[in-house]
């Protein structure tokens, strides 16, 4: 009997088992600095997830931080997301991975895992950023808590279920939470704290604790993880910051060398080059706007007609400079809508950063490639410092001469109307500016052109 039974309740299980849908969890892993590559990663498996019709998204975060710019960008896709998003702190969520943990709906942490420690701080050194940048991460912190709203207690009094405060205390020491922290320090929570104020759901070991607390039956669903290619490998590289302040600086520093450089070679061939990485990836990754790409093209030509059709330098060129630098910088700001109008005072600022960065490295760099240190090729290919030898049909022009200018001499033959004449003492070729004049007359020279000293009679000229 006692196996019937026990018979009876596994096919029972299995009826109900079999019965039940297969839950899909799509995972995404942010392990890495958080850049233009998370960046990418995350977009793509955003995409990809809808596309799978998955039943949650798992953020899988272990990252000491990264870009502020692109830690909001994806705060935001993960917000608009169709469906829960959870997120699993393996290790670390510090700075921008705390405002990446903080944008989903629920958070487990490892045991021993921390998360906290959002202030802005500077990348090269990592002292912390004026006042003007922690209060835009405070306002993005405090606003990415409001809005997972407020729940009622046991009391039936409404309180944040991610209190704001704490939020800010994350990024500025000044704020002081009661209980948790003095006005001293920068707020990062363990796993047992962030349980204990709300920041986090539970504590969990693996993905699998982390789906068993959400109800997730073991065996019931399956997880797909996202799988970057190594072609968003290599546009998370192209849309690097660095690399594309660099990719400026090439398309700057080529057109300025091809201005003064005689024909078509290498500085032109550089800049279309860079501007085909620059603009390529972002192209690709709906970044950047077909009118963008037309929009340098157009100031291209302007260029290239200032350079070799149009005299001088005038409106064309002007106007050939105004596009492309226009079109370097709408192409750096990434938005949603693909719209300017709809573009982050965030974005914006990053795109002039970058573009000017580029700039200052192409000046720099110009300065250095045509001044004396710099590689004689690069100097022998530019008009500025060309070398005019004799050699290859220059002809030089003896301007010492001049200093014979306003001296008396006298005519040592007769001028009809060149001769000769003695000034100080050396004998010079002159030639009379007005009528003959007779030797042993004084002259005074008059001036000194065409490689010629010209003469008057001194006692005309006054003296």
């Amino acid at each position: 009997m006692r196996y019937l039974l026990t018979l009876i309740v596994g096919l029972c299980t299995l009826i109900q088992a079999a019965g039940e849908e297969l839950r899909s969890v799509y995972m995404l892993r942010l392990d890495d600095e958080i850049g233009s590559s998370t960046w990418r990663y995350t977009r793509e498996a955003l995409d990809e997830a809808r596309r799978e019709g998955a039943d949650m998204l798992l953020v899988h975060l272990n990252t000491y931080g990264g870009s502020v710019v692109h830690a909001d960008s994806i705060r935001t896709a993960l917000m608009r997301f169709q469906g829960p998003v959870v997120a699993y702190v393996d290790n670390n969520a510090a700075s921008a991975g705390a405002l990446i943990a903080l944008a989903c709906d629920s958070v487990y942490m490892r045991s021993g895992s921390s998360m906290g420690a959002a202030t802005v701080v500077n990348g090269t050194d990592g002292a912390a950023m004026p006042d003007k940048y922690q209060s835009y991460m405070r306002a993005m912190m405090r606003a990415t808590a409001e809005r997972h709203g407020k729940t009622a207690d046991e009391d039936s009094v409404m309180k944040w279920r991610r209190d704001p405060v704490i939020a800010e205390a994350m990024v500025d020491p000044r704020v002081e939470v009661a209980g948790l922290i003095d006005s001293t320090r920068v707020l990062t929570f363990t796993a047992e704290e962030a349980v204990k104020w709300g920041y986090a759901d539970g504590k969990a070991d693996s993905v699998e604790d982390v789906l068993s607390a959400l109800g997730y039956r073991s065996g019931g669903y399956s997880i797909i993880e996202y799988q970057p290619t190594w072609m968003d490998h290599l546009i998370g590289f192209l849309t690097n910051p660095a690399v594309q302040a660099f990719l400026i600086m090439v398309i700057v520093g080529g057109i300025y060398m091809e201005m003064h450089s005689p024909g078509v070679g290498f500085p032109s061939a550089a800049a279309i080059i860079a501007a085909c990485l620059y603009f390529l990836p972002i192209y690709i990754t709906g970044i950047a706007s077909s009118w963008i790409i037309l929009l340098f093209v157009a100031g291209f030509i302007l260029v290239v007609l200032e350079m070799f059709v149009v005299p001088g330098f005038g409106i064309t060129g002007i106007s050939g400079i105004v596009c492309v630098s226009l079109a370097l910088v709408f192409g750096l700001i990434e938005n949603y809508t693909f719209s300017i109008t709809y573009a982050s005072v965030s974005s914006l600022w990053l795109s002039l950063g970058i573009f000017f960065a580029g700039l200052i490295l192409a000046v720099a760099a110009i300065w250095y490639l045509t001044s004396s240190r710099g590689p004689k090729w690069v100097r022998r290919h530019t008009d500025l410092m060309t070398e005019l030898r004799s050699s290859d049909g220059f002809i030089g022009v003896d301007m010492q001469p001049v200093r014979y200018v306003g001296h008396e001499g006298v005519a040592v033959t007769d001028m009809r109307p060149a001769g000769k004449v003695d000034i100080r003492g050396e004998r010079l070729d002159a030639v009379a500016v007005t009528g003959f004049i007779h030797a042993g007359t004084r002259v005074r020279v008059t001036k000194y052109e065409n490689a010629q000293i010209y003469v008057k009679e001194a006692c005309r000229s006054g003296s």
